[in-house]
């Protein structure tokens, strides 16, 4: 099957549909069904980014650079076993980090030797600056590491925006500074990006948003990723609280807002197939995108365990049969949906008058709505019209409206309002007749009638219920 049921799929060959198909950071229809890992242990980086701060030994943050331990490459592959065993839709093993998985080459490719060897039905992913890309692009086609994410900010070749960007980058044994740096960055993550294309291997690319500094030129990394046959295009915005630590942060740059993200994704789209599902993960990430499951997981749990023992938990036959039903799952899924979701349209593909609504949806995962509006700590954003929908994005917030840690000068209704104040309908399994007086305050309609039903017929039918009926009805 597809990774969207979207007719706008078919160019995608056979073979890149097997590699994207339970893959969920290359598949918005995947996301919700599979799980990823991310194992860290690279912790040292070859350039500094003033967006960044590798922190250790931190669990109340979710954003990369951050882990809560570092591992060898012998428990990272026990922790993959540990995990498979109790999650069996885990579909992908990757290293992000928390510095750069090439500026640690040992360590990652022992990392995946042994994956191979223990784990052989796990896709193999590593992000990485692309700074040393090219110095190792044979290891990474003997590993089989098929999907790749390079972080390229900008493609200005005059340095100019990238030293605002990257005070230094560290090569062939030293710093280079400034617009020197930047440049080299820059020439070095182009020869990469194309050796990885030209051998087959899917690359995701990664833009962080920085208003100010390279929103304008964003457009123009599209064009260029498009040209090198990057698979897909991920805008993220810059998280920038001063707590985090990073140099944007303490400057006072103030983080992305969800609509600056909207507007990049509109004028970038324009060129290149975009991510619109990210999470940002932490480079312990454990479980599906869009919750961490790494507490559960702790290293004492698994380095004690003989390799013996923990393959017999990983139980790979019955994973297999795992994901053959979720695939059965997904078929019915996708005829449940009755395929009105597009990948990538126009407001006139989406609506017969030219005109759209946004529907934020809760969800446990599996498409479906099955969360109630208390326990949401995130929405998924749906445009849609009379003929179609398309993902947007999603949107979290700091707390859940039934969360119980949060302080006196906050409350939850507030930032959900802020998050969801250009949505016009909420979708979700229940909700409060309190929190539903609040958001209908801003405009927005919350519906429960699509409890435990599909998500992206759901969206349709209230955008038909609520927008359409009635224009029809008053005609």
């Amino acid at each position: 099957m597809s990774c969207s049921t979207s007719s706008n799929q078919n160019n995608i060959s056979d073979e890149i549909q097997g590699k994207i198909n339970a893959h969920p950071c290359y598949s918005e229809g995947a996301h919700q069904h599979y799980a990823r890992i991310h194992l860290a242990v690279a912790p040292a980086c070859n350039i500094q980014c003033n967006y960044c701060n590798r922190k250790y030994d931190c669990s109340n943050e979710s954003r990369p650079g951050v882990t809560s331990a570092k591992l060898s490459a012998e428990n990272a592959i026990k922790k993959v076993l540990y995990v498979g065993g109790d999650i069996s839709q885990l579909s992908v093993v990757g290293i992000a980090g928390p510095g750069d998985a090439l500026a640690n080459p040992k360590k990652t490719f022992d990392t995946f030797r042994m994956l191979q060897e223990k784990a052989p039905d796990l896709k193999l992913c590593l992000s990485t600056n692309g700074l040393r890309v090219a110095d190792y692009i044979e290891e990474i086609v003997k590993y089989n590491i098929d999907h790749v994410t390079v972080t390229i900010n900008t493609i200005d070749e005059s340095g100019e925006i990238g030293s605002q960007i990257y005070p230094w980058v560290h090569f062939n044994h030293k710093k280079v500074w400034g617009k020197d740096g930047a440049k080299l960055l820059l020439q070095k993550q182009l020869e990469g990006i194309k050796m990885l294309t030209d051998r087959g291997i899917l690359v995701k690319a990664n833009s962080v948003l920085i208003p100010g500094i390279n929103d304008k030129d964003l457009p123009n990394v599209a064009k260029k990723l498009k040209e090198l046959n990057v698979f897909i295009h991920n805008i993220m915005p810059l998280l920038s609280s001063p707590e985090f630590g990073t140099k944007f942060g303490l400057d006072g740059v103030p983080s992305t807002t969800d609509q600056e993200v909207m507007q990049a994704q509109k004028a970038c789209g324009v060129d290149m197939k975009l991510m619109s599902h990210c999470r940002q993960c932490r480079a312990d990430a454990v479980g599906l995108i869009g919750e961490d499951r790494g507490d559960e997981f702790l290293t004492e749990s698994f380095t004690n365990m003989s390799f013996e023992e923990l393959e017999t938990r990983y139980d790979i036959d019955g994973r297999k049969r795992k994901h053959a039903n979720i695939e059965n799952w997904r078929k019915h899924l996708e005829l449940a949906n009755k395929r009105i979701k597009l990948e990538k349209a126009s407001k006139k593909e989406l609506s017969s008058n030219g005109k759209t609504k946004l529907v934020a949806v809760t969800t446990s995962g599996e498409g479906m709505i099955n969360m109630h509006f208390g326990s949401a700590q995130e929405f998924l954003v749906y445009e849609a019209g009379d003929k179609a929908i398309k993902f947007v994005m999603h949107r979290k917030i700091e707390s859940s409206y039934s969360g119980a840690d949060y302080g006196e000068d906050y409350n939850p209704i507030d930032e959900i309002k802020t998050s969801l104040k250009d949505c016009d309908i909420l979708l979700t399994a229940k909700i409060g007749e309190c929190p539903m007086n609040d958001l209908n305050e801003i405009g927005l309609i919350c519906d429960e009638e699509y409890a435990h039903k599909p998500i992206e017929k759901s969206v349709h039918d209230a955008v038909i219920k609520h927008f359409y009926q009635k224009t029809k009805e008053i005609g």
